[in-house]
Parts: structure tokens; C-alpha cells; sequence
């Protein structure tokens, strides 16, 4: 280095400063004060981290601490006189960003400031990249289980709670710092398999964090193995067909379901409470399997049978629940429920304890439908119509024989028992009707004359010469008798209608004649007269 060349005068300004400064706010620090530099810096900083001492000018070694983070600081130095050339670690510049070591390594950088007069001055900074002081956790699982509290890096201390058939978990921890290390009950790699005690016991699992620094933290985890379940309940019941009495309640044992005469087998499913408790008696199910099924033959109509499950919890404890099926004896219900012949009405109205019954109808229904529905779908229904064991209803068409006679329908019921009774139905078809009569007679042009009666016969009637023609309706009062003559509507058409021509003076004669079903007939006749003037 060159000789420093300072005058009296600076020497004695300079005193006058520091004496100032002292004396105004003290002295912070044991760092010496050398006498004035030849090439001094204005300004020195480092970044990350901060000058130790605090910068001042005629100082010239210090020390800075960056943090683990660090891989570079950035130095800027800033000469008084601005013509004078500053080098950073061997670099011309003012302004230099500089690659430091590992963690925990040192980097010594030399800050040269050189004025245009030759004059130098040497600033030494020694730059410490700090340890990592971070040993925290940041995850930590447990296979099978979950931590209690959730975790946090901050909380030390968990419960993880476990069923009583985990005999092992696995603990996975991941440091926050990549080169801290972890000991205690994991390995450096932070993942481990941890073998638990019996059930009902608790194992302490403990993981240490070491940081880079030396500075170390355990977490603690302590795995609850529960003891063995003693749940030898049932969570569900059924029967198929059926409904159990009373309702199921997993703390009721004891139940009963009726069943159809018909029904030979029931379908019976049971779930355990706990899974890992075993059924057994007429429904198997063994540790792990929830749900057991079974189909139980009944015995005859009229018998009962005791279903039996008796489940054993995993501490050994078992209880026992029985179903009791009834199979019904079979039905002596032999009635109708439901009766009914078209066209037609039943006379009295249906009733199930009603075996007697009539129905009129016209001379001309040749046939009739029988519809009969039994009470109990498994009786038989024989004799006119039939419907045979399962089978609801029978239906028939019972053809009539000829008019004016009856017919009687005869319907057997007999009940599972063997029990039977017999419904009969007469059914009455009406003799031809004997109606010849007409039930209106109309004329246009003039009002017959007497008025109409159906008793009456003869009609005349008298239109005025202006009227050259007349039509004469008739409506028969029996629409299956047989109109003829001038007027005509064969059986089922009520009306015969048809005009005539009129010449004055001489009347024209209209016979109708009216043929009952039965053969009577009935002559109408109408004479009209047209007038000359």
C-alpha cells in the first residue's frame, strides 16, 4: 500500500469531528478507530445481512452474518472522491453481487478504493453464511389413523386413536429444512413402520428434529390401540316375507313375524354392529363380514319355527336374538268378494254372506258376463265360472236359453281348508214384448184429429187446397217391433217416416201397421183430405 500522505490541517480538522461526535452521542462499540484512510468510502453496504461495526469511514474491517438462505450478497461501495476506481473482490466496479459457501462458511471479500492520485485504501469485509436453525417439522402423518390436534409445526404433542385389530402404523415426517436430520424413533429418511403393544395399550412414537445449527425439537406421538369391541349387537334385522313385531331395536331379542298359509321358506338377513364380532346359529357371518343371509324352511300350515343368531362380540360377550315364524294355518274363507253379471243388475245388492240373487234382462240378451272375485286368492272357484288356486278372478259368458226363461249360474267357492259354499245367480230373460203401439204419429199440413193416443187408431185430417203433399213420421213405442204398410222401420229402428201427394177432393188413406215382437200387430190408419178451394 502507499504511503497516506495527510496535511496538518486535515489531521487537525479531523480530531475536531471525532471529538464532536464522541462527545454528542458516546461510543457504541469497541471497534478502533484508525487515523484517516487515503482513499476513503462514502458508503458500504451488504446485503443480506448488516455491517459489524456500523460503517464508518476510516474503518476498515468488518464483519457481516447472512442468513442459511444466502447463496450470494450484493456489496455496493461507494468511493467519496467519484473519480476514484473501487475493485470488490477482485472486480472493477462499485456494485457486485458475491457467491458465498455452504452454510457455515466463510468468504472474505476485499473492497480496494484507489484514488487518480495514487492513493489506496484496502476495506475487508468477512462474510459468515449462518447455519439453518430450523428444526421444525413441516408434515407428519400417521397410516392408519389421524393426528389429534391436526398438525401444525408448532404443536409438539399428538393422540392418534386406532382399532383394537391395528397391530403396526406407519410415521411419515418431512423436515422443513432438507439438512436437518431426524432421529429418535424414525430414521434420517423420516418415514418407519412402528410395531404396536396389545390391545387397549398406547405406544409413544417420538421423532427429533436437529437442525443444521445443532438446535433440536421432539415431537411426540402417542398411539391409542382400542380394546377388543364388546358390541354383540345386531344393527339390522329382517325377514323376508314378513314384518318383524315388535319393530327392530338392537337391544330387543326376541321377535315374531306371520306368515301366508302359502309361504314355504323365509329369507332372513342380519348386520353386526361391529364387523369383527362373529354370528353364528341359523345365520353365519365370521370376523370381518358384516352382513350374514340365510333361506329357513318352514314346516306345515299351521306350525311355527325359531329362527336363532347369536352374536359374540370380539372381548367374548355374546347374546342371542329369536325369530319366531308363524306360517298361518290355511284360510276357511270360501266367500266372493265381488259379484257382477252384464247386462244386468243383481237383485239384492252384492254381500259376501249373500248366496242368492236374480237379474232380469230383455227378450233379446241370448247371453250374459259373469265376473266373480274370491275373498281369498288360494281358495278354488269351480261350477259355472272357475278360477283356480292364485287366480283372484273368474269371468264367463253363459249363453241364455230362449226368451221368456231362466237360466241359473252356479259359482262354487271352496277355501284352503276345504270349506265350500255355492253362489247362484237366476238370471230371468224377459218373453217378446206384446207392444203394437205407436208412441207419437205426426202429419204435416194439419193436427190429427181425434189427437193422438196410442189406443187410438183412426185419425183423419184436413190441410188447405195450397198443400199438395203431406209426410206422415211414426214412432213405434217397442223400437224391436216391425213397422209395415205405407209407413216401414224394421226391428231396433224406432221411426218410419214418408210423403205423400194430395189431389183435391179426393182423400188419401195412410195405413201403418205396428207387429209386436210376440206376433201382435195393431193397424193405424190417417185419411187426408186436401180442400177444392
Amino acid at each position: 500500500m502507499k504511503r497516506n500522505l495527510i496535511s496538518t490541517g486535515q489531521w487537525l480538522v479531523t480530531t475536531l469531528i471525532l471529538a464532536i461526535g464522541l462527545s454528542s452521542y458516546g461510543c457504541a462499540d469497541t471497534a478502533s478507530v484508525s487515523e484517516d484512510v487515503a482513499a476513503p468510502l462514502a458508503s458500504l453496504t451488504v446485503t443480506p445481512g448488516g455491517l459489524q461495526p456500523a460503517f464508518f469511514a476510516n474503518t476498515t474491517n468488518y464483519t457481516v452474518n447472512a442468513p442459511t438462505s444466502a447463496t450470494s450478497v450484493t456489496v455496493i461501495a461507494v468511493p467519496k472522491d467519484n473519480t476514484a476506481i473501487v475493485t470488490i473482490d477482485g472486480v472493477v466496479t462499485s456494485q457486485r453481487s458475491v457467491t458465498l459457501g455452504g452454510p457455515g462458511s466463510t468468504k472474505t471479500i476485499l473492497i480496494v478504493v484507489e484514488t487518480l492520485n495514487g492513493l489506496e485504501t484496502t476495506y475487508t469485509v468477512t462474510v459468515t453464511r449462518l447455519l439453518s436453525s430450523d428444526n421444525n417439522l413441516s408434515a407428519l402423518t400417521v397410516t392408519s389413523g389421524s393426528l389429534a390436534p391436526a398438525f401444525t409445526s408448532s404443536t409438539l404433542d399428538y393422540t392418534v386413536n386406532v382399532a383394537t385389530n391395528i397391530t403396526s402404523v406407519t410415521v411419515s415426517a418431512t423436515k422443513s429444512d432438507p439438512n436437518a436430520v431426524i432421529s429418535g424413533d424414525l430414521p434420517s429418511q423420516g418415514q418407519a413402520t412402528i410395531q404396536l403393544d396389545g390391545p387397549g395399550t398406547n405406544k409413544v412414537i417420538s421423532v427429533i428434529v436437529t437442525a443444521p445449527n445443532g438446535d433440536s425439537k421432539a415431537y411426540r406421538i402417542t398411539v391409542n390401540r382400542a380394546a377388543p369391541s364388546s358390541n354383540n349387537n345386531l344393527s339390522a334385522l329382517s325377514v323376508t316375507p314378513g314384518s318383524l313385531v315388535p319393530t327392530f331395536a338392537a337391544n330387543t331379542l326376541s321377535y315374531t313375524v306371520n306368515v301366508a298359509t302359502t309361504v314355504t321358506s323365509v329369507d332372513v338377513s342380519a348386520t353386526k354392529a361391529d364387523a369383527d364380532a362373529v354370528m353364528s346359529g341359523d345365520l353365519t357371518a365370521g370376523t370381518g363380514i358384516a352382513t350374514g343371509q340365510a333361506t329357513i324352511p318352514l314346516d306345515g300350515p299351521g306350525t311355527s319355527k325359531a329362527v336363532s343368531i347369536t352374536v359374540t362380540a370380539p372381548s367374548g360377550a355374546s347374546q342371542t336374538y329369536t325369530v319366531t315364524v308363524n306360517r298361518a294355518a290355511p284360510s276357511s274363507d270360501n266367500n266372493l268378494s265381488a259379484l257382477s253379471v252384464t247386462p244386468g243388475s243383481l237383485d239384492p245388492t252384492f254381500a259376501a254372506n249373500t248366496l242368492s240373487y236374480t237379474v232380469n234382462v230383455a227378450t233379446t240378451v241370448t247371453s250374459v258376463d259373469v265376473s266373480a272375485t274370491k275373498a281369498d286368492a288360494d281358495a278354488v272357484m269351480s261350477g259355472d265360472v272357475t278360477a283356480g288356486t292364485g287366480i283372484a278372478t273368474g269371468q264367463a259368458t253363459i249363453p241364455l236359453d230362449g226368451p221368456g226363461t231362466s237360466k241359473v249360474v252356479s259359482i262354487t267357492v271352496t277355501a284352503p281348508s276345504g270349506a265350500s259354499q255355492t253362489y247362484a245367480v237366476t238370471v230371468n230373460r224377459a218373453a217378446p214384448s206384446s207392444d203394437a203401439n205407436l208412441a207419437a204419429l205426426t202429419v204435416t199440413g194439419g193436427p190429427l184429429v181425434p189427437d193422438f193416443a196410442p189406443n187410438t187408431t183412426i185419425y183423419t185430417v184436413d190441410v188447405p187446397s195450397s198443400v199438395d203433399s203431406v209426410t206422415v213420421s211414426a214412432t213405434k213405442s217397442d223400437s224391436n217391433a216391425v213397422m209395415s204398410g205405407d209407413l216401414t222401420a224394421g226391428t231396433g229402428v224406432p221411426a218410419g217416416q214418408a210423403t205423400f201427394p194430395l189431389i183435391p177432393l179426393f182423400p188419401r188413406t195412410v195405413s201403418i201397421t205396428v207387429t209386436a215382437p210376440n206376433g201382435d200387430s195393431k193397424i193405424y190408419s190417417v185419411t187426408i183430405t186436401r180442400a177444392l178451394f
